[in-house]
């Protein structure tokens, strides 16, 4: 299946409807220290409901030991500022779909790693800064699943 990353969560629960998601697909969730709030929050486990127990969640230090995580990865970085529309890509499984933190999205330095394969971004109408992000993580991860025609569903 696919990864989802997210790069120095700060919103609590953001990171527990994003363990909904990927105990949904079949995802693996992976969070990218150092994050915003303790994994115990309150709103993280109310947001993830009972689904923690289902879902796959890795946390990582840093973005180095996330990337030595998943070695042979293509990792699509999701930014605003990008021209590649995230529907433009055809997705494999194995694939990492990478998010920033919610207030400011991914920095500069992560955007020009040369580990990142591209930049997407997902359209929206003029004068919008975001979406939120769980649910940009949710129409990412459900476009390469469906591009694979739900493939264990």
């Amino acid at each position: 299946m696919f990864h989802i990353a997210f790069h120095e969560p700060r919103i609590p629960p953001n990171t527990g409807n994003a363990i909904r998601l990927v105990a949904a697909t079949g995802a693996h969730l992976h969070l990218i220290g150092p994050l915003g709030f303790d994994l115990s929050d309150a709103k993280l486990r109310r947001a993830g409901l009972d689904y923690h127990d289902l879902a796959s969640v890795t946390v990582h230090d840093g973005l180095p030991e996330f990337l030595a995580a998943v070695p042979a990865a293509r990792v699509f970085a999701f930014t605003a500022s990008a021209t590649t529309r995230y529907t433009d890509v055809a997705y494999r499984p194995g694939d990492v779909l990478l998010f920033g933190p919610e207030p400011t999205g991914l920095a500069e330095e992560v955007l020009a790693d040369p580990r990142v394969t591209d930049r997407l971004r997902m359209p929206m109408l003029a004068g919008r800064r975001s979406l939120n992000l769980s649910n940009a993580a949710a129409i990412a991860a459900y476009e390469a699943w469906r591009q694979h025609d739900f493939d264990g569903a």
